[in-house]
């Protein structure tokens, strides 16, 4: 694993990456007074501090809607009681089964989609030195051959972490790029293989089917379902994230996400928004540019870090 900096556990290195973030969430945590009641001007209030945080307006109203509905079965008459309650909800709303990635086959194959810029290719070569620093033997397959930059980008990235790679004409057939990969890589025994899907716009037809083609070719190489696919997603993208979410998961059925640039402008409530809508975990989240600065996503963790004093 990739050591920590000396004196600062992850919570504390979170907790300073999502400054900004929290500053989005510091709205919410001052609704939360004993004395204030819980009437139509507070509703209205919490309901523009989640939409301030990039909750969005749908989750925004059925976390508001569960919320009254529960004040009124307990009897609540405080702000402080649904604030509370929302910070519990968002706790366990976020601990999904099925984050973090497992070695449960060999080669366990993992496909990563997602459009251009939100840092695909840099989680995986992230993800690659991870896992290579573990001693595990790791295969890049650059799929995306329509852009020769990635797949240069890829190939650093190998090099970088020690990892293997397949990669195809510039131009090429990335499902058959994507099939030689991974029969390469059963037949050399690695541990992980991962596919570098083209980036593409989740409105483009054509690539989006190009995506449902890359999924029956690993299919057919594997005789089983890829054993994740990822998504990764830009944060700072607010509710452009959501919208690449939902229609990705409807092209090739989402196992996670990796959320990267949290350390940047992002508002945290989009994690919140992309969960809800999809129900997917979130795997890893990005939180600076260094190769050990994607962590595993931790629930407990990101709440705790997200709703500290400001």
């Amino acid at each position: 694993m990739f050591a920590k900096p000396r004196g600062m556990n992850w919570i504390g290195r979170l907790g300073d990456r999502l400054k900004k973030a929290g500053r989005s969430f510091a709205e919410v945590l001052a609704l939360g007074q004993s004395e204030r009641p819980l009437d139509a001007e507070f509703w209205e209030e919490f309901e523009e501090a989640l939409l301030a945080a990039d909750l969005g307006v749908g989750t925004s109203e059925r976390i508001l809607e569960g919320l009254r509905t529960v004040a009124r079965q307990e009897g609540w008459r405080t702000a402080d009681r649904a604030i509370e309650r929302f910070r519990r909800d968002v706790d366990r709303f976020l601990d999904l089964p099925g984050g973090p990635i497992l070695l449960e086959h060999q080669p366990t194959v993992v496909l990563v989609v997602g459009v251009n810029g939100t840092g695909k290719t840099t989680s995986i070569g992230k993800l690659a030195a991870r896992f290579t620093a573990q001693g595990k033997r790791v295969l890049l397959v650059a799929g995306d051959t329509f852009r020769a930059a990635a797949a240069e980008q890829l190939a650093i990235w190998a090099e970088r972490s020690g990892a293997q790679i397949v990669r195809g004409p510039e131009n090429g057939d990335p499902a058959a790029v994507v099939f030689d990969g991974i029969t390469a890589g059963i037949a050399r025994g690695v541990d992980l293989i991962f596919v570098d899907t083209a980036g593409r716009l989740q409105t483009k037809n054509n690539l989006m089917e190009e995506l449902k083609k890359i999924r029956r070719v690993t299919e057919r190489a594997l005789g089983r379902a890829p054993d994740r696919t990822l998504l990764v997603v830009d944060a700072t993208t607010g509710q452009n994230a959501i919208s690449q979410a939902i229609l990705f998961n409807e092209v090739t059925p989402l196992d996670g996400l990796i959320v990267t640039k949290l350390d940047s402008t992002a508002k945290g409530g989009v994690v919140l928004g992309v969960v809800e809508r999809i129900e997917r975990p979130i795997a890893y989240v990005g939180v600076g540019e260094g190769i050990d600065q994607l962590e595993p996503f931790d629930a407990r963790e990101f709440v705790e870090s997200l709703f500290q004093p400001q």
